[in-house]
């Protein structure tokens, strides 16, 4: 694939919206010089966390270096300095969500979750309340659904639908329709009577952009919602009384933010480092405050609303110790920021507003969107050579996307490449994307066709959050997702592109690389070796994960090696010590591995010339000796992975059934001489591009012991026996 000729024709396309070509550097120079870091890396998870640049750390540490920032619950010239910081930041968030500091309130959280939380729990719930929520939202939004049930009230998940054409008559409010789905309640007791409203409380909450597929959702839903809600939800009694809107804009604050001069959400939830990159640790809850005028009733904006329970430092005008008296603050701020608010933290956002103001998100917005349009489209156009789609792509019957691709992708037969067996291969491509479901459960489920049966049996299965059980019943279990900032290239969207290309679309000429079986790549100066094999080394390895030592003999038992992988190590709090959980055991030159596996000297050989001349991410050359993969029996003679041949052994008249091909993760890559954890990507890498089966990169065999009746009680294997393989005659 000829790069230069593929940026000519996305120029062509997107040139207009690509680079930043209006802003004091453009896109290039942007990464030359605050992303240096990214050299060997593609980064593609900015919905997770977008990353900070080397500029606006520096202003950060010039700031602190030169700057004294003390409490500011105090009156010292200090702590005024830290109070003028964060008056200035809270205007800074008003000014990028377009809101008037008279009819809003920016209250500091830490983070986007700690501010549902907060709406949550100081929501005015009653029984005759409805929490209703749109299907794509986080989880963090689905928990507020806890604290309206224990009250009472109401609780139901909605589709949301738009056309994507409209009338020269309609308006965007028309365009929208809701599905409800299941109502649910703890309460039955607590079932609204006819005519019973009163001055029932509501709360709908949506996402400003799905993080699970980068559907962008129409703000017009704020409009839509609090004057129109009967006729949305339907006459049914969970329609009535006054609906408050909440927007998450966790994901879609980074290109579009609500502008709330226009849709009047009560509430609007954000973390800072989804802008940014940095501080973590901080977010924002916008609030409205002051009086609003319903059609119905006049009643007090969202702020007035909240019942806050706790005080603490900081939020209350005074307090008497041993009677039942406090008098809270005026401000909206102070009243719902407990303890020391992260003062540090806020003074650092300013240098982050600095690149947004100066790059713009309009154009943040058009340069990544760029990317992520022309992604989808290669990512739509690729076929395997029998003519099979390799991509299903989520979303897309969206009229508005964010810079989020989510997609799965099939083999030529129809079965699912598992999404765990991508995010792996990336990795040692340099390519960090992100898989799974997102912690959006209701996208996941309805954009992967999942019901509650599936997700009941996946759940019954075993399959949590985070594991690697990707397939489960012939279904994904979750996602593929890239997402794009405002740092993001056209070179790292091309790594991404030829990295499915070449690992994932099958063609004729990539074929050996899913069935490890076949002939392996010729590699010069190693010829056919003779077909006789021996046992070359045995080592044990009695404490999982810890070093083993070499024997000319070892006994047998019925469960293999004797003392092999017998004990374990675990921490005095109980925690099970692995070499990816404590240093202490990496440097011991541990391993992990529970099986035992069996490795011919010649294929060892094999792949060191394969991989010599490669250099890790330290500059050095890669050193792939035998002990790398942990293996109790290594053999030699024969030419490289005979033993994927192999069904049955007999070494020196002890007899053993091969279970397979050992599947093969990320451990091999730590340099068991360096003496630390060292992330490398070979030998993995090199063994990813022929070894790769199902989801499985296999290297050596796994044996079990037959104690049958051919074999003595006392058995023992030695170096330098025979092995002869599949009932060959000894």
């Amino acid at each position: 694939m000829n790069t230069e000729s593929d940026k000519e024709q996305f120029l062509k396309e997107f040139g207009s919206d690509y680079g930043y070509p209006n802003a004091p550097k453009n896109i290039d120079e942007i990464r030359a010089t605050e992303f240096k870091r990214l050299n060997s890396t593609v980064y593609l998870d900015h919905a997770g966390a977008t990353l900070y640049s080397e500029s606006q750390m520096e202003a950060i540490f010039k700031d602190l270096n030169s700057t004294v920032y003390g409490n500011p619950h105090s009156q010292s010239s200090c702590s005024l300095a830290s109070e003028d910081i964060v008056a200035k930041a809270r205007q800074q968030v008003l000014n990028f969500f377009n809101a008037s500091p008279r009819e809003y309130s920016c209250i500091f959280t830490s983070g986007a979750t700690s501010a549902l939380k907060l709406v949550g729990e100081t929501f005015p719930w009653s029984s005759q309340s409805s929490f209703m929520y749109s299907m794509e939202n986080h989880n963090s939004v689905l928990g507020i659904r806890e604290y309206a049930l224990s009250k009472g009230a109401a609780a139901f998940a909605v589709d949301i639908e738009e056309s994507t054409h409209l009338g020269e008559s309609e308006s965007p409010k028309s365009n929208l329709k809701l599905t409800q789905h299941h109502v649910q309640r703890r309460s039955e007791g607590g079932e609204l009577k006819e005519g019973m409203t009163g001055n029932a409380y509501n709360l709908f909450a949506f996402p400003s952009e799905c993080n699970f597929s980068g559907r962008k959702f129409d703000p017009y839903l704020v409009k839509v919602i609090k004057e129109e809600s009967e006729r949305i939800v339907g006459s049914s009694q969970y329609g009535r009384g006054c609906w408050l809107v909440l927007i998450d804009a966790a994901k879609g604050c980074a290109t579009d933010p609500p502008d709330l001069s226009k849709f009047k959400a009560d509430f609007v939830v954000f973390s800072f480092y989804k802008l940014f990159g940095y501080p973590t640790g901080l977010g924002a809850l916008i609030v409205r405050n002051g009086k609003q005028l319903n059609k119905k009733t006049n009643i007090s904006y969202a702020a007035k609303l909240m019942k806050k329970t706790y005080f603490s430092g900081g939020t209350v005008a005074a307090a008497i110790a041993d009677i039942d008296f406090f008098k809270r603050r005026e401000g909206v701020e102070e009243f719902f920021e407990d303890g020391t608010i992260s003062f540090l933290s806020i003074a650092a956002i300013q240098h982050g507003f600095r690149i947004m103001n100066m790059l713009t998100t309009s154009s943040i917005s058009r340069h990544t969107a760029s990317l992520a349009a022309y992604v989808r489209n290669k990512l739509l156009a690729l076929k395997h050579e029998n003519g099979e789609f390799v991509c299903t792509l989520y979303g897309l019957l969206s009229s508005k996307m964010g810079p989020t691709v989510s997609f799965n992708m099939k083999r030529p037969d129809g079965t699912w490449y598992g999404y765990r067996e991508v995010e792996k291969l990336a990795t040692l491509a340099g390519i960090q994307l992100r898989t799974g479901c997102f912690c959006n459960p209701g996208a996941c489920a309805k954009y992967l066709g999942l019901s509650h049966l599936d997700l009941l049996s996946n759940i019954e299965a075993g399959h949590v959050c985070w594991d690697d059980r990707d397939i489960l019943h012939g279904k994904p279990t979750g996602a593929i997702r890239v997402s794009f900032g405002y740092m993001s290239t056209f070179e790292d969207v091309m790594k991404f592109v030829n990295f499915v290309e070449n690992n994932f679309v099958i063609l004729s000429s990539n074929w050996s690389a899913f069935h490890p079986s076949s002939i392996s790549p010729p590699v010069e100066g190693i010829g056919k070796a003779a077909a006789r094999h021996f046992l070359t080394s045995i080592t044990v390895y009695p404490i999982k994960s810890c070093a083993g030592f070499s024997a000319n003999q070892w006994p047998l038992t019925s469960t293999g090696l004797l003392y092999d992988r017998e004990w374990i190590l675990k921490s005095t709090t109980g925690e099970i010590l692995t070499q990816k959980k404590s240093h202490l055991v990496a440097r011991r030159n541990c391993r992990l591995n529970s099986n035992p596996t069996h490795l011919p000297l010649e294929e060892m050989k094999w792949i060191s010339r394969i991989i010599d001349g490669r250099k890790s991410t330290g500059g050095q050359a890669v050193q792939v000796g035998a002990m790398r993969f942990r293996p109790n029996l290594v053999a030699s003679g024969g030419e490289p992975y005979a033993e994927d041949r192999w069904r049955h052994l007999n070494i020196g008249g002890k007899y053993f059934t091969s279970l397979g091909g050992c599947n093969r993760c990320q451990m091999i890559n730590i340099n068991p001489e360096a003496g630390e954890v060292q992330r490398l990507s070979e030998p993995l890498a090199t063994l990813a591009g022929y070894r790769r089966a199902k989801g499985k990169i296999l290297f050596g065999i796994l044996l079990r012991y037959e104690n049958n009746t051919k074999t003595k009680s006392d058995a023992w294997l030695r170096v330098g026996e025979q092995i002869f393989s599949n009932g060959d005659s000894n």
